[in-house]
């Protein structure tokens, strides 16, 4: 999963040659993960068409203010598009574009758009030799990074006039890298390792049975992805489920039992900075495991049955720098009871959910959570997907680790 993937990227084209390289920049993106609107300045259109970028970002590619198919009066709303990007691109940026980005001349829909941005603003420079080095373009780049926007340098090579020098637009591929890399240096958990437990537990009966529970894992597989988009080193430990690792640098360690989960989770505690529980684990496990198939006799079966062994309360035991976090399902008195389990197992926070939330719980695409503090404090969060709920638990993570 690239850091990209989620993003909604603005990519604005201007009226260089290098405006070609635009149809791979876009396909890039777009398999990266990302949403990729385009914004074409007039002039750019003779160098790239419109039909071309909208069929690769499968968004309309606009380039004025006003919608040429439509007499209603209706236009294209230069603000909204700019609260909309999670990061802009401009690719190619011409010495006439970044004169006037510079200068604040907004006589076009892109320069419009860019001085309403209120996200990350990065440029790559495409002109010819004399140009990229003569002083005013040289002053043009300068005052666009006071600004705070980033620029992708050029490269050396040929030019459209015949020329080799400096000035070439940096290459797509180089462009995405460089973006990946830039958003991945600034990321709150870089550097961090975490560990997640994900999903149920399975405790055998006999070779073909098992006690086990409703969970699907997808909550942990969620915070999982959501500390690896933050820049964190993820150590999943997964119980039995259908899911895939969210990312392959995810170090997945696929496991069915508690006891089998317990040992994966105490072999990498140490190496940890935080930890999250999120596993639904079996608490109890029969004491004897049949070594066949148990076949139907009696009218009544019975079984001993026997404590597995209890993961978070050994990680709370043995906790030295780790942060460590738990979930708490409730179905009665729920406050009091995830309170005494953050507690009694030397928690930083508990999340608790409660099975009476409709759309929280196992099997759901949603989540509805409140998290305990163990200074006190309580959050609550109102019904959500998965995948923001586990933003959130993450935001609160990256605000422990950073006391």
């Amino acid at each position: 999963m690239s850091v990209l993937s989620g993003k909604k990227i603005l990519l604005g084209v201007t009226a260089g040659i290098a405006a070609y390289k635009t149809a791979f920049l876009v396909r890039l993106f777009v398999k990266a993960g990302a949403e990729v609107k385009v914004i074409l300045t007039p002039a750019a259109r003779e160098f790239v068409t419109p039909l071309t970028l909208s069929t690769l970002s499968k968004n309309p590619v606009i380039s004025s203010f006003t919608r040429e198919e439509d007499d209603n009066g209706l236009w294209n709303n230069h603000v909204d598009l700019g609260l909309w990007a999670d990061l802009m691109l401009i690719a190619p940026a011409t010495a006439n574009s970044l004169s006037k980005m510079a200068t604040g001349n907004s006589d076009n829909f892109l320069l419009a758009t860019y001085l309403s941005a209120k996200c990350p603003v990065y440029f790559a420079p495409a002109m010819d030799l004399d140009m990229y080095k003569h002083p005013s373009t040289k002053q043009s780049f300068e005052t666009l990074t006071s600004f705070g926007n980033i620029m992708i340098p050029a490269t050396s090579g040929e030019l459209a006039s015949g020329l080799v020098g400096e000035g070439r637009m940096a290459e797509p591929e180089e462009i995405v890298k460089f973006i990946e890399d830039h958003i991945s240096a600034n990321l709150p958990l870089k550097g961090r390792k975490v560990m997640i437990t994900a999903g149920p537990t399975y405790e055998a009966i006999d070779p073909v049975r098992f006690i086990g529970n409703h969970s699907s894992g997808k909550m942990g597989y969620e915070l999982a992805a959501a500390a690896y988009r933050s820049g964190a080193e993820v150590i999943l430990i997964s119980g039995p489920t259908h899911l895939e690792n969210p990312h392959k640098e995810i170090k997945l360690v696929r496991v069915q039992s508690a006891q089998e989960m317990y040992e994966a989770a105490i072999a990498h505690y140490d190496e940890v900075d935080a930890a999250i529980a999120a596993a639904a684990v079996s608490d109890y496990r029969p004491k004897n495991i049949a070594s066949q198939k148990i076949k139907k006799a009696d009218e009544n079966l019975q079984m001993e049955l026997e404590r597995t062994p209890d993961i978070l309360a050994s990680l709370g035991a043995n906790k030295k720098r780790q942060a460590l976090v738990g979930f708490a399902l409730e179905t009665e008195n729920e406050q009091e009871n995830a309170l005494g389990k953050l507690e009694r197992k030397n928690l930083d926070f508990i999340v608790l959910n409660s099975l009476n939330d409709k759309g929280a719980g196992f099997k759901s695409e949603t989540n509805k959570i409140s998290i305990l503090f163990k200074d006190g404090r309580k959050a609550d969060f109102g019904l959500k997907s998965k995948k923001e709920v586990a933003e959130d638990i993450i935001n609160e993570l990256i605000l422990l680790l950073n006391e």
